[in-house]
């Protein structure tokens, strides 16, 4: 499935940190955690940003990362 920009979310922000939510409905957690997945929402989420993904097959927490090819999440 598609990144879906209603399905991300705060949940906290201090001092240009943002804790996000993602819940992928119909995705599970390879699909939202690949590569691009979240480029959509790219000029929202800043290199440090942590990201909690919700998917059907369980939870993930990961942090965001902008590198050469866009934005990206990355392992805690």
């Amino acid at each position: 499935m598609a990144f879906l920009m209603r399905n991300l979310s705060v949940l906290a922000y201090a001092q240009g940190f943002t804790l996000w939510h993602y819940r992928a409905d119909q995705d599970d957690l390879a699909g939202a955690d690949s590569p691009g997945f979240f480029a959509p929402a790219a000029d929202l989420l800043q290199t440090g940003d942590m990201m909690l993904i919700s998917a059907r097959d369980g939870g993930r927490a990961r942090f965001v990362h902008r590198g050469t090819d866009g934005i990206e999440t990355i392992p805690l």
